[in-house]
């Protein structure tokens, strides 16, 4: 009588379809979890990614764009490294004369393409600025100042260089006035614009929009007599103005303007602008 053995198994060798399969699976695993959690989430953007007017359209709205440049208006743009290598030329060839360009963000954070930005826009024949992203919540005004001017930030009277901006307005990465009391950011932006003009001798502009500046420093007229106010308002008019200046000298009008997003105007002809950039 034959003796039945049972049978051997041997162990299934995966499939290659299943193979791939889960080789795919582990890899969008691992580039899912390495990327950071706002990344992931739609949430916080990483520190550094702060740009001029990034809060405007989320906060204020937008309501249409201005009519076209007068003659006694300058037409601009500002930029930071989310445009990369600018396209100068054709910038200057459709009327842009004049730009700024992030310098410097907190005391963490240098625009890696700054030199091609800032040297590229003065080479094309534009005069050209600087601006800081601030950060009222890492560290105090003047440390800061000292970051921006050591950072390219800096001011020369040649002609076709501006004074630095202050870029004060909301939040990105939190509470939108940076935790701060309407006196305590008082008190932080005249720490920086006091250490600016003790390095450069001039008093930088400042730009803000005027819903975060009532809500934030309790709409104070304290910097109105020196600072320069340049506006950020995407509309067909500036509307109201903080407290206490009577006129802007620039207005950021949109950030969807051709080549580069952030278009602006000088509130004054060529000569204006000029005549700030020589103080």
């Amino acid at each position: 009588m034959p003796v039945h053995r049972p049978e051997q198994r041997h162990p299934h060798s995966l499939c290659p379809t299943g193979l791939l399969l889960a080789l795919a699976l582990a890899l969008a695993l691992l580039v899912l979890t390495a990327q950071p959690s706002s990344a992931r989430d739609g949430g916080t953007p990483p520190r550094g990614s702060a740009h001029m007017g990034m809060g405007v359209a989320a906060h204020d709205g937008t309501d249409g764009v201005p009519a076209g440049t007068l003659a006694a208006q300058t037409e601009g743009v500002d930029v930071s490294s989310h445009q990369g290598n600018v396209a100068w030329s054709t910038l200057w060839s459709s009327g842009v004369k004049w730009a700024y360009v992030k310098a410097t963000e907190g005391t963490y954070y240098t625009n890696p393409y700054f030199a091609q930005q800032y040297n590229g826009s003065y080479n094309v024949g534009m005069i050209r600025g600087a601006y800081h992203f601030a950060t009222p919540d890492t560290t105090n005004g003047a440390t800061q100042a000292d970051y921006f001017v050591d950072h390219g930030g800096g001011w020369s009277r040649d002609g076709r260089t501006l004074p630095g901006v202050l870029d004060i307005e909301w939040n990105p990465y939190g509470d939108a006035c940076f935790g701060k009391s309407a006196s305590g950011m008082v008190t932080w932006i005249r720490d920086f614009v006091n250490r600016y003009k003790a390095r450069t001798g001039r008093d930088p502009v400042i730009y803000t929009a005027t819903s975060w500046w009532k809500q934030c420093t309790g709409n104070s007229s304290a910097f109105a007599s020196a600072n320069p106010l340049w506006i950020a308002r995407y509309a067909a008019s500036v509307g109201e103005l903080p407290a206490g200046w009577s006129y802007y000298t620039m207005w950021q009008y949109t950030s969807t303007g051709p080549t580069v997003g952030d278009h602006d105007r000088f509130n004054g002809a060529l000569d204006r602008v000029v005549a700030l950039a020589n103080g």
